[in-house]
């Protein structure tokens, strides 16, 4: 039994060693993807301070694979980090940062670890996009006056034409993006022995891969066009 014991013990640390090697990558790669989001949509703001940001892709897939309270603890971190280093927002950014994120993808991933399969996970998505729209509505109609610098009555008046579309806009570009890009990260992370092989008999879901695919690219376009609509570009 001691034997055994400690070849379980040595299992559950290399797991854990693995985990959060793989965690501390994903905070790296969704600080880049937010770094170049800033860059690449700036001139596509949305009301002049609403900028589209895919970080939210890499903190899903992260939840996807370990779980919410990693893909919580991504956020967090990646939004902490923001915060100090381009952001000009301060504390009331970091709190919607991290609201935004962790409405969007914790629902997602809480779904998805509880029956793993591709259904949970788009519907998930859609829940936590939805979820998101919603928490963002109530906290920029609490929030933005404060640092806009402007009475409730205009942010009230911003509400359903740009905070509305914005967010499910956003939603659908970042839930479309995980869709397509979730299985090519988890697939290089298991041949880097990041992250432990698939359950081979959990794999009914395979069968829709296909076709969740082909709606996630054409929701993705529809998504980015909407987006382009909404900054005034078409």
């Amino acid at each position: 039994m001691p034997v055994l014991s400690d070849t379980r013990s040595a299992q559950a640390s290399r797991i854990n060693v693995r985990t959060i090697a793989c965690t501390g990558m994903l905070c790296a790669i969704a600080y880049v993807v937010m770094f170049l989001s800033k860059t690449i949509f700036a001139p596509l703001a949305v009301a002049g301070f609403l900028t589209f940001d895919l970080k939210d892709v890499v903190i899903a897939i992260g939840g996807f694979i370990f779980g919410p309270l990693n893909a919580l603890a991504i956020s967090l971190v990646v939004s902490l980090i923001e915060m100090v280093t381009v952001s000009g927002t301060g504390p009331v950014g970091l709190l919607m940062n991290v609201l935004a994120t962790i409405s969007f993808v914790c629902p997602a991933a809480f779904l998805y670890k509880r029956r793993h399969q591709v259904s949970s996970a788009v519907f998930g998505l859609v829940l936590g996009g939805l979820l998101m729209t919603g928490v963002m509505l109530l906290w920029n109609y609490l929030i933005t006056p404060l640092y806009l610098n402007v009475t409730r009555e205009v942010v009230v008046g911003m509400l359903l034409p740009a905070f509305l579309p914005f967010n499910l806009i956003k939603a659908l570009m970042n839930g479309a993006l995980t869709m397509l890009l979730y299985k090519p990260v988890v697939m290089a992370l298991r041949k880097a022995r990041l992250v432990p092989e698939e359950d081979r008999s959990a794999g009914a879901h395979r069968k829709g891969r296909l076709s969740v695919t082909i709606i996630a690219v054409i929701a993705l376009a529809t998504a980015v066009l909407l987006g382009l609509v909404l900054a005034g570009v078409i």
